[in-house]
């Protein structure tokens, strides 16, 4: 009882150092972006251009990240994180000149690979493997209050403040509430060195192993890779424009308040999951994570400029992108085992995270090409690469574990 109340102090604090890591970081941004370009004398496009520079920075370095989670503790790269973090946000607010912002943005982006969640989830594997699937759903359930909570407050303080007082005050969040509990978190004893197993596990055990046998893992983790490439694809291009194609789309206002329903639909989407959801596997998870986005595009271009069906497709969207988030650390898991699993996640963060930053500038490109509900179906079809790919690792865990049986009635026939 007692280790399994342990396990629940450590999902809520990293939930707050989550909503906290993300809303300084990421969230953020798009709020303060256009006072940057103002301050640094640019177009509001070139600081978003930065940011695709900034994240592609963050891409390239993750799989490094993932190989220091494993080798010094995600707990001790987390608490190094917050400081960098803080760093960070200090030198953007004390750029005298462009080139220094730009500096200042990348680390920025390469600080968030040591504190989100691809650092979060290895945290949590190391800790409590036999219930790290159920705790990165409990924990993404916490950190999906991020943009709820950092939407307003960056609104609200920069009422009063300029975007460079904002970066300092969320510089202080990050070492005065992010930091301890790294620090804290990093002390704690990994599950291999506890006295017992936790009395009330959150989740089913994941095999050792994971459910790929060693032949088949390179062609796994290419498929699994090819649909988190895909969906990261879908994700990055709606949520940077979603404002700006609601407007494309006839919506005026009332745009602004379909977005608004994004993220409520998120933490609906992984609360249902947390009740409802106990025994639907990660693969099918994923699965239905893909399905969901590529679905919501295809409403959104089929019922413009219908409030109700832009509602609908921000329901949609957001209840996909809250599951995709919990798909990014427990399929690798339940793939491939618990294993070097820091060195996995950095991997995928890496995927995500160069698709990702040029996944904006390129549905721009091609909704200046297309029109804004051409880019919608083009980027639909590429969402539903997604599915197919998941389908393909779905058959060869299949036919992996087909063959497994049959070896073995094998074995005990000639027995």
């Amino acid at each position: 009882m007692r280790d399994a109340r342990g396990a629940w102090a450590d999902i809520a604090a990293l939930g707050v150092s989550q909503i906290v890591g993300y809303g300084t970081l990421y969230y953020s941004f798009g709020i303060l972006a256009p006072a940057m370009a103002r301050d640094v004398g640019w177009p509001t496009e070139w600081v978003f251009g930065t940011l695709s520079v900034a994240l592609l920075a963050g891409g390239l370095v993750a799989p490094w990240t993932g190989r220091w989670l494993d080798r010094f503790g995600a707990g001790r790269v987390m608490a190094t994180g917050s400081v960098a973090a803080a760093g960070a946000l200090v030198a953007a607010a004390l750029a005298p000149a462009a080139p220094a912002f730009v500096l200042a943005l990348v680390a920025i982006e390469v600080a968030s690979t040591f504190v989100q969640y691809g650092a979060a989830f290895p945290l949590l594997v190391q800790l409590h493997p036999g219930t790290a699937q159920r705790s990165i759903l409990y924990l993404t359930l916490i950190a999906g209050f991020a943009s709820t909570l950092f939407w307003p407050l960056t609104t609200w303080l920069h009422g009063t403040m300029s975007w460079r007082e904002v970066y300092l005050v969320f510089a202080a969040m990050n070492v005065a509430v992010c930091l301890p509990i790294h620090l804290w978190l990093a002390r704690r004893p990994k599950a291999s060195a506890l006295p017992a197993v936790e009395a009330e596990p959150i989740a089913p055990v994941t095999p050792a192993r994971g459910l790929v046998p060693p032949s088949l893992r390179s062609r796994a983790f290419l498929l699994m890779g090819i649909a988190f490439a895909f969906q990261s694809l879908v994700v990055s291009s709606v949520l940077v424009h979603m404002l700006p194609i609601l407007s494309a789309l006839g919506l005026g206002l009332a745009g602004v308040m379909v977005s608004t329903v994004f993220g409520p639909a998120q933490v609906a989407g992984r609360f249902t999951l947390m009740v409802f959801g106990r025994d639907l596997s990660p693969l099918a998870l994923a699965a239905i994570s893909a399905a969901l986005l590529p679905a919501s595009l295809v409403l959104l271009a089929a019922t413009a400029p219908s409030a109700f069906g832009a509602a609908v497709f921000a329901a949609l969207f957001g209840l996909g992108n809250g599951l995709y988030s919990i798909v990014g650390g427990t399929l690798p898991l339940a793939l491939f085992g618990p294993e070097g699993y820091g060195a996995l996640q950095g991997r995928v963060t890496s995927i995500r995270l160069i698709v990702g930053s040029v996944a904006p500038f390129a549905f721009a490109l091609a909704t200046d090409w297309i029109g804004v509900g051409g880019g919608l179906l083009i980027t639909a079809l590429l969402g539903c690469a997604a599915v197919l790919a998941f389908t393909a690792v779905g058959l060869l865990v299949k036919n992996a574990a087909c063959a497994a049986s049959n070896a073995s009635a094998n074995v005990s026939y000639d027995a």
